[in-house]
């Protein structure tokens, strides 16, 4: 029927229903922690998609323009309600300087949710096109095609694949399926786990206990895989292991550069630094402070690089700092070795958008339009790329460095083309931009997804936390509470061989989409006749 002749009410209903299935999706996530909810609020869209456009076999399947747009729309409306209840911290850096910023917050909210809910609306309307009768196959379809929608959300205008569907699974061993099928894929395979659950709760539907039963043994061997992959992994420590320090000096945002507040946080962190282990502990090998640790631009105080080196007895710290190279400043980190003598730098080259500069170009320099986190300083620009900071004489091997915004990218906790497979990933951040709720928890889940993926251990100092030691295949074996102050010592745990995710990323994920939607082409043209 034309939805011209539909009466509103009958419209507005399910795409209310879609919004609100995408927003239980969200569940899954931290701080909430609910993967049963998504699996279930997935099957749920998927019975949406269904009622929206029911299609048939043969030549009443519904693949008109209508039909099509209400597919876009019920994917859409199931995007909002996920983007908006999953990224719902958006709107906290916005209240860090609320006089200036605050009236952003909500306009930054609606957008983006509803601009990533647009590849979703792509995902729905193509799964409907390939798969023109309702069904578990239309399900089937919707995994692959709103895999490739969340691939492209990934890398487009840069990419933003925070939140991904597969992250879900973070608390759970389902998560070591990303060391084999990566991120995406383990995506892929929660979308078709709903499917199968869909095709167990569609009424009238054939064979509702065959599905049932299939999707509970299909779980429940993925969840069994994940359990002996875990238990697999070493859980004990070698005491030989090197020790590193993690400084977290809880500066709120708000309070970070006050002048009054500067000398506050900068004796906390030197305090922690210097803090002796306890009894009967190794001595650290290396001492992490956060993103931006430093008041002032990297290389113009001596005086104060040096009380960093004495703080910490004469091992090396890695510190977040600002700097400028030349004309250009840098979001970097860099090693601060004895005398407090400047070693390897590291810039970071994947920056926020809106947040460290403002796309445009010259144009938004001209206009004045520098972004949220950047001050008076100007917009940040891009490092050269990634590298490897070298800590063999400490003990420590090559580490692969990652400065917050950068690990949520599966792609950048790769090791560097080229170059040799880092010994373990490391992360700088200040979770402080984000609040003390859903944010920073998010960002710790995709730390502990990057360092499944690729079987490396993954160190996490955070300026207000959460900083972590997480093992191979994402344990954190010791973390610092969110809004704390303090120093956490824990040995770095051995790197797992290169994982099979590591060695060929998503090249077999995309080979088995290929083929999927070559037999869903061939399968649409039988049933259309044609």
């Amino acid at each position: 029927m034309p939805d011209g002749l539909i009466p509103a009410r009958m419209r507005v209903a399910p795409r209310l229903l879609a919004v609100a299935a995408g927003a239980a999706m969200a569940l899954g996530h931290a701080p909430f922690g609910l993967p049963a909810a998504t699996l279930a609020a997935l099957a749920a869209a998927l019975l949406l998609l269904d009622r929206a456009v029911p299609g048939a076999e043969g030549a009443g399947a519904d693949t008109t323009c209508p039909g099509l747009r209400r597919a876009a729309f019920t994917g859409w409306a199931c995007g909002l309600g996920y983007f908006a209840v999953t990224l719902h911290w958006i709107v906290e850096p916005f209240l860090v300087d609320i006089a200036r910023h605050g009236w952003m917050a909500p306009f930054a909210l609606v957008l983006m949710a509803g601009g990533l809910a647009l590849f979703w609306a792509a995902g729905f309307a193509a799964a409907v096109w390939l798969v023109p009768a309702s069904g578990w196959r239309r399900g089937a379809a919707l995994a692959v095609t709103l895999t490739l929608a969340e691939m492209l959300r990934a890398v487009l205008f840069t990419g933003f694949p925070w939140g991904l569907i597969g992250s879900v699974w973070v608390d759970t061993p389902l998560r070591l399926w990303t060391a084999w099928i990566g991120p995406h894929g383990l995506g892929a395979l929660t979308v078709l786990l709903a499917a199968s659950l869909g095709a167990a709760l569609r009424p009238g539907a054939p064979r509702r206990g065959v599905w049932a039963a299939g999707t509970g043994a299909a779980f429940a061997a993925a969840l069994l895989a994940g359990t002996v992959a875990q238990r697999a992994a070493p859980t004990v420590q070698d005491a030989a292991r090197p020790v590193i320090r993690l400084v977290q000096p809880n500066a709120a945002q708000h309070l970070k550069w006050r002048r009054d507040m500067i000398p506050v946080f900068w004796n906390r962190a030197l305090d922690l630094t210097r803090a002796p282990a306890a009894p009967g502990a190794q001595t650290p090998a290396l001492v992490v402070w956060p993103e931006v640790s430093l008041y002032y631009l990297l290389g113009t105080a001596p005086e104060q690089d040096a009380a960093i080196a004495a703080a910490a007895g004469g091992v090396p710290v890695i510190v977040g700092a600002q700097r400028f190279d030349g004309p250009d400043l840098r979001n970097a980190l860099a090693v601060i070795g004895p005398g407090g003598r400047i070693g390897q730098v590291y810039d970071k080259f994947h920056l926020v958008p809106f947040g460290e500069y403002f796309p445009g170009g010259a144009l938004a320099a001209w206009l004045g339009l520098e972004g949220l986190a950047t001050d008076y300083l100007g917009g940040f620009t891009p490092g050269p790329g990634p590298t490897l900071i070298d800590l063999t004489a400490a003990g420590l091997g090559r580490a692969l460095p990652l400065i917050c915004y950068e690990v949520i990218f599966p792609r950048h906790a790769a090791a560097p083309p080229g170059g040799p497979r880092p010994d373990w990933i490391l992360q700088i951040t200040n979770d402080a931009w984000f609040g003390r709720f859903a944010g920073p928890q998010q960002h710790l889940a995709q730390a502990r997804m990057r360092a499944t993926e690729q079987g490396l251990p993954l160190v996490r100092a955070a300026n207000t936390g959460i900083s972590a030691m997480i093992d191979p295949v994402g344990r954190v074996t010791g973390a610092l509470a969110l809004g704390t102050a303090g120093a956490l010592d824990r040995a770095l745990p051995a790197p797992l061989p290169p994982t099979p995710f590591a060695l060929v990323g998503n090249v077999p994920l995309l080979a088995a989409a290929a083929l999927v939607l070559a037999g869903l082409l061939r399968a649409r043209r039988r049933a259309l006749g044609s």
